[in-house]
């Protein structure tokens, strides 16, 4: 049974990612940054020598690296490129202090890095132009992975924005849906003007499991449905599906300054590699997290 390495495995990617993996066969083990059980190992991903210390204990036959500081409105902006690009980076030096090879490297970067293309639909040779600090670290993260292409089978993802059963409130969509549970009659918003590719976190599951299985290597692939929804849109369905009308009213707090408008991923690439295909689609995924209630 080949092991698999999962960073982050107890955030929201993570759990899923796990499951799918250990429903494919395999041992999975997480990485967290305390209190581990089960099959469970701790590390601090900023540390070398912890790094270094797991990856001589665990040596995976695979790593799927998704820790990360991932909401763009972190308070410590600095932490964003110590997490982000050297989180990654300290695996791939203990990997090769090591001398350990295994069989696929992913990692997770971001559809945050191609900022705000003027096209309609973007691939993955969209000239990136990150416009907030989460995004920058991504991308910085990307640059310096890449210089291990040549020595490691590595795929970079750039996922674009996903949902589900479990994801934290601070984020659009259970934010809005857990207003609808709630029969919260008024929802304070930021900006209403933006556009965004959804995916269920299943689906994005599904795909990481795909490109570790198949020969691609050396690649940057986005995850992406393909299908764009407006904020009206997603209060639209959530209307239909609670069966009662709530009121938007926009908060200049929640306004960000650099908010990217249109975020539309071109997933060609991710299918050619791996013949993926989408499974749910948008609104099975919001009555599913309505349901949940």
């Amino acid at each position: 049974m080949k092991t698999i390495l999962v960073t982050g495995s107890r955030g929201f990617t993570g759990r899923y990612v796990k499951s799918v993996f250990q429903n494919a066969g395999y041992s999975v083990i997480g990485v967290v940054r305390e209190n581990p059980s089960g099959n469970e190992v701790k590390c601090d991903l900023t540390n070398k020598n912890s790094v270094h210390k797991m990856i001589k204990e665990v040596k995976p036959d695979g790593i799927i690296h998704l820790a990360a500081l991932s909401f763009v409105g972190h308070e410590d902006q600095s932490a964003f490129y110590k997490v982000n690009i050297f989180g990654a980076l300290n695996i791939l030096e203990a990997l090769d202090k090591e001398g350990l090879t295994p069989e696929k490297l992913i990692f997770a970067s971001s559809a945050n890095i191609y900022g705000n293309p003027t096209i309609d639909k973007i691939s993955e040779d969209t000239f990136p132009e990150p416009v907030n600090h989460y995004a920058a670290s991504k991308l910085a993260m990307e640059y310096m992975v890449k210089t291990w292409f040549p020595k490691y089978p590595i795929i970079i993802t750039r996922p674009f924005n996903y949902t589900g059963i479990g994801q934290d409130e601070k984020f659009l969509i259970p934010k809005i849906v857990n207003h609808y549970i709630n029969n919260k009659k008024i929802i304070e918003l930021g900006n209403l003007d933006v556009a965004r590719d959804f995916s269920d976190v299943r689906d994005i599951a599904q795909a990481y499991l795909k490109l570790f299985q198949s020969d691609a290597k050396s690649e940057i692939v986005n995850l992406s449905s393909g299908h764009v929804y407006q904020l009206q849109d997603i209060i639209y369905m959530m209307n239909r599906i609670s069966g009662y009308e709530i009121e938007v009213v926009v908060n200049p707090d929640f306004v960000r300054i650099n908010e990217i408008k249109v975020l539309n991923g071109i997933n060609d690439k991710l299918v050619n590699l791996t013949g993926y295909s989408q499974q749910y689609d948008f609104q099975e995924t919001l009555v599913a997290m309505y349901n949940e209630k």
